[in-house]
């Protein structure tokens, strides 16, 4: 199966400095990577960096067989990468449905399925309730499922996710958990989610890697067999070395 994302030996940063040092992994199309690691690991520095938002200092990443170094953040969304970041950035001024109108017109304009209003409120049918609702009037975990819509909205065939469960209640977190698995076993779209908690990751995929100061420090990308969660919780700080 040919990969959607492909990165290799990457070292990346924001101006002259350096944050991730020989990273590699990929995605195959429909599939999920979960991304592990402490806070100032690197972890949205790689998102960011996917998204044409950092410096690429040295590497590659790949994008359906194309490199995409010197492509901007515009084309990588028209040209099928969504992101989710970790501050959400919907527009507060606007609706619910004016968010989601602005993200349409912004995307892709491809033959075939496609997300509109009525697949985003199957998925999320609070946002149907408070379609004509500021975004500044929406809860954090209604804000977290207005930014995922949006990126949907520009019908991607990776999406990109900084923490998206962070601050949310748990009862929200369950809620993103199924639509998760809900758009990538419906929709057919590749996933990359990063995260702190090794837990809600692997509920919902096998395909794990960890980062530690920028660097991969742990690889799993074997969808038949799950990764080892005392491991990751090692690594990441969440339990005692023995």
């Amino acid at each position: 199966m040919q990969a959607v994302l492909t990165i290799s030996d990457l070292d990346a940063g924001w101006g002259d400095t350096q944050v991730l040092s020989g990273v590699g992994l990929h995605i195959d199309a429909a599939g999920m990577v979960g991304v592990l690691g402490r806070n100032g690991v690197g972890k949205t520095t790689l998102i960011a960096t996917i998204a044409g938002r950092s410096r690429v200092l040295r590497g590659c990443v790949t994008y359906d067989g194309k490199d995409l170094q010197g492509v901007p953040s515009y084309q990588r969304f028209r040209g099928g990468i969504g992101l989710v970041p970790q501050e959400r950035e919907i527009f507060p001024s606007l609706t619910v449905g004016e968010n989601l109108k602005v993200a349409k017109q912004a995307g892709p304009q491809e033959a075939g399925p496609q997300w509109d209003e009525e697949r985003i409120f199957d998925l999320f049918p609070r946002l149907k309730e408070r379609i004509n609702n500021r975004g500044n009037q929406l809860s954090g975990g209604e804000q977290q499922m207005l930014a995922i819509a949006r990126a949907l909205m520009g019908n991607p065939r990776l999406l990109l996710l900084d923490e998206p469960t962070e601050g949310l209640a748990p009862v929200i977190v369950d809620q993103l958990i199924a639509a998760l698995h809900e758009i990538r076993t419906k929709s057919r779209i590749a996933i990359l989610i990063v995260e702190q908690h090794p837990g809600l990751v692997m509920e919902l995929t096998n395909n794990i890697v960890v980062l530690d100061r920028g660097m991969v420090v742990f690889k799993h990308l074997d969808r038949a067999e799950r990764a080892d969660r005392q491991e990751i919780e090692r690594l990441i700080g969440l339990q005692e070395a023995v």
